[in-house]
């Protein structure tokens, strides 16, 4: 009755509601291999991409608080933020294609989540607790002095990493050179960021020390979201169970025993599979909520074909219809439709990086403030300007020039400024007309902004004029 019934709780959870701690065993075998050479590779790039500086650009910046972000070095502003969007609507379709073909293979080999916890805390974990048999038995021992001691080692390396982690996020958001200037001028110096930094300490803690798993199977919506986009030809982590159950079912190994004769499939009932699941699922009872795609049942059930002489791939990487109907993996109209949308939308963002201007001009009537008549029959209005500079170099010897009418442009305070790199020049200009060159009471403007020159940027603003009655 408990395989009829077992999507009706989650795995983690006992009977009486509480929460039922999983202890798996440590995994080894070749897609654990790689997924250590995969996730020892992200790790070095999540850690390493802060203090990676192109052009004097933070390589990956994400300063929410001053609104300015850096991808690949390329710098962002809030008026880049459609680059974002377009940006954020292609990874979402990324990860339903793959979704759709590979299943929740992004969970197991490259989701932040997996990989610390499986990469980094659970191997410390192996390292000080020992393998499932070792943690089941102290869990269960007395708090003695070798008990304590093992707990007290490891949540202490878990706090110290936790606390790391927290300061590669904080270089995220503030920036790495600010970063290494807190920590030279000492915590004290700067309460204001230590206490949100060990607020961060703590969620990490939290979550690799005891929430763990949870996240996955509770936190995360991608687990639901992949029942709506999985099919059968979708390829998951999959048991086949045609040929584990046969005729008569699965059943335990014995030596010398004609296991085809008497109908009975290749799985031999050993529960290794469960044991080295993360999450504690049993992967024979098909894909389910929990299941994360780490490949480490596949490892371990190849082991145990192995050592009775039977073929691998008992539990392997396919989909339902191949196992079923051995049919081949095929590109379906619906990966090939998010496909085409996937395709247009990268060249579609392409376009816009390529187009994206390095200097982005807004100038702006002063608000409440109408037009002034002068004599020779000129017409007078103030603007501001605002002038953002997105590259890493100062742009020198800008100045404004009408394009669409003749007319004058006059500043405030001097012909011509510099914006510094990434920064923002704003300033007050007047501009004058002729009424005579002027078609209505509400004419567009055309000016171009020039360094040394040379035309860099071009903006529309409107022109305000005294009502002309024929």
């Amino acid at each position: 009755m408990e395989e009829e019934n077992f999507r009706d709780s989650i795995g983690t959870i006992t009977k009486e509601g509480k929460r039922a701690w999983i202890f798996p065993k440590k995994p080894s075998g070749r897609f654990y291999q790689y997924r250590k050479y995969v996730s020892y590779g992200l790790l070095l790039f999540l850690l390493a991409s802060p203090f990676i500086k192109i052009n004097g650009n933070q390589f990956l910046l994400f300063n929410v608080l001053e609104r300015r972000f850096n991808i690949f070095g390329f710098p962002f502003w809030p008026q880049d933020f459609h680059l974002v969007v377009v940006s954020m609507i292609i990874g979402v379709i990324f990860i339903a294609l793959f979704t759709v073909a590979y299943g929740r293979i992004f969970c197991g080999w490259m989701c932040p989540q997996t990989i610390f916890m499986e990469m980094v805390f659970r191997r410390i974990e192996f390292w000080i607790d020992g393998d499932r048999g070792a943690q089941i038995r102290l869990d269960k021992a007395p708090w003695n002095g070798k008990k304590i001691g093992k707990r007290v080692l490891k949540w202490t390396v878990f706090f110290i990493i936790s606390f790391l982690i927290a300061n590669v996020f904080l270089a995220y958001l503030i920036g790495s050179d600010k970063l290494i200037r807190y920590i030279i001028d000492g915590p004290m110096a700067h309460l204001g960021t230590m206490v949100p930094l060990l607020i961060f300490t703590a969620v990490f803690y939290f979550v690799f020390a005891w929430f763990r798993e949870q996240v996955c199977i509770i936190a995360c919506p991608y687990g639901r979201l992949q029942g709506v986009l999985l099919d059968d030809k979708s390829i998951v982590v999959a048991y086949d169970h045609k040929r584990g159950e046969g005729e008569s079912g699965r059943k335990k190994f014995r030596k010398n025993e004609d296991r085809d004769a008497l109908g009975h499939g290749d799985c031999i009932d050993c529960f290794q599979c469960v044991n080295v699941c993360p999450t504690g699922i049993d992967i024979r009872n098909g894909t389910q909520l929990e299941c994360v795609n780490c490949t480490a049942c596949i490892d371990e059930c190849d082991h145990i074909m192995d050592s009775i002489n039977k073929p691998r791939g008992l539990i392997r990487y396919a989909s339902e219809d191949e196992i079923t109907k051995k049919a081949k993996f095929r590109f379906t109209p619906r990966m090939k439709g998010y496909t085409a949308v996937l395709t247009v939308l990268i060249g579609l963002l392409i376009g816009m990086l390529f187009l994206r201007n390095e200097l982005e001009a807004n100038i702006l009537r002063l608000p409440g403030q109408l037009y002034e008549r002068k004599a020779d029959n000129i017409i007078s209005n103030v603007y501001t300007y605002k002038l953002m500079n997105k590259t890493s170099k100062d742009i020198e010897d800008v100045t404004f020039k009408l394009h669409s009418h003749k007319g004058t442009i006059k500043m405030v305070s001097h012909d011509s400024f510099m914006v510094p790199a990434q920064e923002l020049a704003e300033g007050t200009l007047f501009i004058e007309i002729n009424n005579s060159a002027l078609t209505g009471d509400k004419d567009k403007l055309e000016i171009g902004v020039y360094s040394g020159g040379k035309l860099i940027e071009t903006t529309i603003t409107q022109f305000l004029a005294p009502r002309s009655y024929n």
